[in-house]
């Protein structure tokens, strides 16, 4: 079992206990705050099932219909997990508003808090762990879900906090409204996985790596290098795709300009983990490039 499988399955059966102990809480209480919380967790739980599946897909070697691997599913659990979100948060509007308009008494609500409480800890480990093991392993469902997570932590510990003043006020209708505050935090979580995953499924250019390739290439740079332009990198899940072009002398051979690419390639993939592909397209140089040309004496530079 991979590290990031195993991760992940651990997501999946301790989100199933925390679901098992937020309906617990809820159907204790009968808070409609209480309620928002436990929707959220049955969308962790689908979410990791269906997380399970595209960590597993994304880790499948490249084949004749796929050659560029099957990364890009990531983005798809993503996705997949940003629309449930914003599911659940229109389903907590629609279930607090009345509670807002006909409160109703809390029936043991302390124990409903520390059951949301414990559940809301184990969250938190569990959390913190994905969000470790998705940046080690450079995997973006583990760290979206990890995020995920630690959000949700946030939103049971603002229902606590709410649910406390409603057990000291007994001003019951406060609850309904925490639920509908929830509603739209939370969706501003699913509004930033959805938009995070079309990045990606669009190949929206990452200005950081781009930047870190130039630099690694300014490092590097040798004299023969006349110019070296329209560098491009996308992502495939954890997987990285660069192509560039490299202008070299016309005085040059083959093989010489085989050493020049050959260098980038090994200093690109020495330096940035998780690249999969590298491609350097060579080119002559022409007059243009004259001015910055280590060599002269050509034909081009004789005109």
């Amino acid at each position: 079992m991979t590290t990031q499988f195993r991760a992940i399955t651990v997501s999946f059966v301790a989100g199933v206990c925390i679901l098992l102990f937020k309906f617990a809480a809820y159907a204790l209480s009968g808070s409609a705050a209480l309620l928002s919380d436990a929707l959220e967790s049955i969308i962790n739980v689908v979410a990791s099932a269906f997380a399970m599946w595209s960590v597993h897909v994304s880790l499948t070697p490249p084949d004749e219909n796929h050659p560029y691997g099957h990364g890009k599913i990531e983005y798809f659990s993503v996705l997949f997990e940003g629309a449930l979100i914003l599911l659940a948060a229109a389903g907590i509007v629609a279930t607090s508003v009345p509670k807002v308009l006909h409160p109703q008494p809390l029936p043991k609500l302390d124990v409903a808090m520390a059951i949301s409480a414990f559940a809301s800890l184990l969250n938190l480990a569990v959390g913190l762990y994905l969000i470790r093991v998705g940046k080690r392993t450079a995997t973006m469902t583990l760290t979206a879900d990890g995020k995920h997570l630690i959000t949700d932590v946030y939103t049971t510990a603002g229902v606590i906090a709410g649910l406390i003043v409603v057990r000291v006020t007994g001003y019951f209708w406060i609850d309904g409204a925490i639920a509908c505050v929830l509603a739209l935090h939370i969706s501003r979580t699913g509004y930033d996985l959805v938009r995070q995953s079309i990045r990606g499924l669009m190949d929206e250019k990452d200005a950081g790596l781009v930047e870190e390739l130039y630099a690694i290439l300014a490092d590097i740079r040798r004299p023969e290098w006349l110019s070296v332009h329209n560098v491009r990198a996308w992502r495939s899940g954890r997987s990285i795709h660069v192509d560039m072009h490299l202008v070299l002398p016309r005085k040059l051979s083959f093989e010489e300009a085989q050493i020049n690419t050959h260098l980038i390639e090994s200093e690109i993939r020495k330096r940035i983990p998780h690249v999969s592909d590298i491609l350097v397209r060579t080119e002559l140089c022409d007059e243009r490039d004259c001015h910055v040309c280590p060599f002269g004496g050509c034909d081009i530079a004789g005109k």
